[in-house]
């Protein structure tokens, strides 16, 4: 019987920690990664303990070798952030739809279990409508957006033609440790955070009143271990969030409370591509997974800056 979990994208923030808990689960664990955006930092602890295959999910016969004995897949890989894909559409296409492909037909050929996705709340655009259900229509604003909803409409009919159980997990405003900070398409959790401990003020894109479900890490990963196991997995889609939202100022005020600092946050231009407000019913991810947000904001923004002051 197959044992193995494959995490593809394994080196990146959400793949590494997933990595890690499977690797205290006990379970047998393949990382993917052709770290582009992974690093191999992120699996430095645990890389006695993994089996590391450096490759692209864009190689189909690649993906064919990693299938081998599989059990469930959890698809972590991408090319992330909105403004990235908005700059260049064409790499964001050929990693996110075709590479998900690949995905789903190698492990198709192979016969996985089960495939667990990473999808995004970017699928519902800038909609009104509070909270997001999986049931409204997708109003996408970028091409990273598109791709994930492409993402999960393949994954629905690899159900629907081919038997391959799957899950769409549309992941809301993911931070914690690992995240990288660094690049100029970072999320704003480890910026802001980052920023606070150099002394600089963070930039805030608009007026700061837009408002995110920010969703700490160990939901996450709680929910893909979940998922991997749910009765019910023929192509559902449920997102993954805390189900509360803030805005962007009073998120700097949270950091200013647990870092004991004050800033002046720096205005700028609203960037093409963002959502106004996200806010997420969780009510059917309880339903189907039995999934609870158990990590709330505050304890989440104190994990990530300690692991910001102290990385391991």
């Amino acid at each position: 019987m197959s044992q193995i979990d494959l995490v593809t994208g394994g080196a990146g923030f959400i793949g590494s920690n997933l990595a890690h808990r499977l690797v205290e689960m006990g379970r047998t664990v393949r990382v993917l990664d052709n770290f582009s955006t992974g690093r191999p930092e992120n699996l430095a602890s645990i890389r006695s303990s993994i089996e590391l295959i450096e490759g692209d999910i864009r190689d189909l016969s690649v993906l064919h070798g990693c299938m081998r004995d599989v059990d469930c897949v959890f698809h972590q890989a991408a090319i992330p952030s909105v403004p990235r894909s908005i700059e260049d559409p064409v790499q964001s296409n050929e990693s996110n739809i075709s590479g998900t492909l690949n995905v789903l037909i190698a492990a198709r050929d192979g016969g996985v279990r089960r495939l667990v996705f990473a999808s995004s709340s970017s699928v519902y655009g800038d909609t009104p409508v509070l909270p997001k259900k999986e049931d409204m229509p997708p109003s996408v604003l970028s091409p990273y957006a598109l791709n994930k909803l492409t993402g999960e409409t393949y994954c629905r009919l690899f159900f629907s033609l081919y038997g391959l159980e799957t899950i769409s997990l549309r992941y809301f405003n993911v931070f914690g440790p690992r995240q990288n900070p660094d690049s100029e398409y970072a999320a704003v959790i480890p910026k802001f955070i980052t920023a606070f401990l150099e002394g600089r003020s963070p930039v805030i894109y608009g007026d700061g009143e837009q408002t995110r479900d920010f969703t700490f890490i160990e939901n996450v990963i709680s929910a893909n271990i979940l998922a991997a196991q749910a009765a019910r997995c023929t192509g559902e889609v449920v997102n993954i969030a805390t189900g509360e939202r803030i805005s962007l100022n009073q998120l700097v005020k949270h950091l200013e409370n647990i870092t004991g600092k004050r800033v002046k946050p720096e205005y700028a231009e609203t960037r093409a591509g963002d959502v106004l407000h996200s806010l997420a019913d969780i009510s059917l991810s309880r339903t189907l997974l039995g999934y609870d947000a158990s990590a709330d904001l505050e304890t989440g923004l104190q994990k990530t800056l300690e692991w910001f002051q102290d990385p391991r």
